[in-house]
């Protein structure tokens, strides 16, 4: 997803300076990533094509032996800077310490460098300079609001998103039942309709909904998010954990909404989120129009003239979120999804394989080492069994295909007498399946038995009161049919002047 957005940035026209700041990479990782891409020989509107295993295979996989020996040591720094507190310490001793646990570690040259770093960094902090249209600032208030039950009384807590673009100020909220990923998504989902365009990023804490993995530098997001950033052809960039002033723009909105939003909702009762919502956008409306003194312009007048043209232009539709999940193909060759208990068929030649699923409340999407290999719509029925015909077996296919319709077909090769007793077997049968297997081993017969004579054995078989697989071949392994056939025939009187007839005996 970084290589995606990364080309979805050049195409826009960012520098390499640029793209490095807005995916939180160092540029000499970015540089490296173009130089990779330009000498596949291809455009970058067709690399967005490329799946995801063919983008894998333009980057060879980095030797990352230097930075593991790094992290070795890195461990160590804090315990050095405690142990040089003490009388009689010297670096070179801490650095025989280190060899004797970590023989093939750094020089001592390098253990001081690494080690001068380490303890000559400095916290600093600026003013920042927000360009317009270029971020979204997103965080949760700390304090909640509350919607009453009509019928108990029983107060529930709920959760305020807000959102700022930081060159005008313009603020959205909204409230949702929790900071999980789907209400997360649908709050940004929310913020993005409400300013009528994408940033080139989001800046988001460190929360569960978007974060898989937090870090000060590196943060893991989760794959929900980064599909959303590229539905809304942007990217995420987390804050620095442990490092409020990264988002101070953001606190302090939540301050402002404190005091001009909360307050005129003290003394208000909520019966539901839907009336929180509407009144939130009433008291939103007034906050974005307030006239700040320092600016002689309110925040949507700022927002007008500043920033909206700067937006990117929304998509047709807004993004659905994904569920993402692991799933092995069962022998019957199915995936079985928890969620509403169904079953989706994959084709057979990746049966026993691990798969990822990717779903939606509409589509579910399957796919093995980034191809998908299968969609299928989904289904609300629990035990649902979703199969595409084309995924069974050859043999599956063939059970799949039974009914009366094809039992008839098949059986016309033989002869209509076969035709005509199969449908009328198959008719009397209260379980349909027990007629299927009859069917079928009549049609084996001939493997057997000529056509001609399994003609003749359904046409004597069909004088019996019940119609059966049995019967017809009892008909032809005891030979009746041949019996039948050399019986002579019964010849007519012919007509002659001696034969008298019934007037004779009158």
């Amino acid at each position: 997803m970084d290589i995606l957005q990364l080309i979805q940035l050049k195409l826009r026209g960012e520098s390499n300076r640029s793209c490095s700041k807005i995916l939180s990479i160092h540029r000499n990782t970015i540089n490296y990533y173009v130089r990779q891409l330009k000498a596949s020989g291809l455009q970058f509107s067709d690399l967005l094509e490329l799946s995801d295993t063919e983008l894998c295979e333009l980057f060879p996989t980095p030797n990352t032996t230097d930075t593991d020996r790094y992290q070795e040591l890195s461990a160590y720094f804090s315990y050095f800077k405690k142990q040089m507190l003490l009388p009689g310490c010297t670096r070179e001793t801490l650095w025989q310490e280190y060899l004797q646990k970590h023989p093939e570690g750094y020089g001592y040259t390098q253990f001081n460098e690494h080690l001068n770093k380490w303890l000559n960094k400095a916290k600093v902090s600026g003013k920042l300079n927000h360009k317009a249209g270029e971020k979204v600032f997103v965080d949760y208030c700390g304090k909640k609001l509350r919607i009453a039950d009509k019928e108990s009384g029983e107060l529930r807590d709920v959760e305020v998103f807000v959102g700022i673009l930081p060159c005008s100020g313009h603020t959205f909220v909204e409230a949702s039942y929790s900071q999980k990923r789907e209400d997360f998504i649908g709050s940004m989902n929310n913020c993005l309709q409400f300013y009528g365009g994408s940033p080139k990023a989001i800046v988001t804490d460190n929360l569960k909904a978007a974060v898989s993995k937090a870090s000060k530098y590196e943060a893991v997001l989760n794959k929900s998010l980064k599909a959303f950033a590229l539905h809304y052809n942007c990217v995420v960039n987390p804050t620095r954990t442990y490092s409020p002033q990264d988002k101070a723009l953001v606190e302090g909105a939540v301050k402002l909404v404190y005091q001009r939003i909360y307050f005129p909702l003290r003394n208000m009762i909520f019966f539901s989120l839907e009336d929180l919502n509407r009144q939130l956008k009433t008291e939103l409306e007034k906050y974005n129009n307030y006239l700040m003194n320092t600016y002689q312009a309110s925040r949507k007048k700022l927002f007008l003239d500043q920033e909206q043209a700067y937006l990117q232009s929304l998509p047709p539709a807004p993004y659905q979120i994904k569920h993402y999940k692991r799933a092995k193909v069962q022998k019957m060759g199915y995936i079985y999804l928890s969620d509403n208990k169904n079953y989706y068929s994959v084709p057979y030649r990746y049966i026993g394989k691990m798969v990822e699923l990717q779903y939606n409340s509409e589509m579910l999407e399957i796919y093995y080492q980034g191809e998908r290999i299968s969609s299928h719509k989904r289904s609300q029925q629990a035990g649902y069994y979703s199969t595409i015909k084309e995924h069974l077996h050859s043999s599956h296919r063939f059970y799949s295909e039974w009914s009366p319709e094809y039992f008839q077909k098949l059986s016309a090769d033989v002869g209509p007498n076969t035709s005509t007793y199969i449908g009328k077997l198959i008719q009397q049968q209260d379980y349909p399946e027990l007629g299927y297997k009859q069917a079928l081993g009549i049609i084996a017969l001939k493997k057997a038995f000529s056509r001609s004579r399994i003609e003749l054995a359904c046409s004597m078989a069909q004088s019996h009161d019940r119609y059966s697989y049995r019967t017809v071949k009892r008909i032809l392994e005891n030979n009746m049919d041949k019996a039948l056939q050399s019986q002579p025939q019964e010849r007519s009187i012919p007509i002659h002047l001696n034969i008298r007839g019934s007037k004779a005996y009158c």
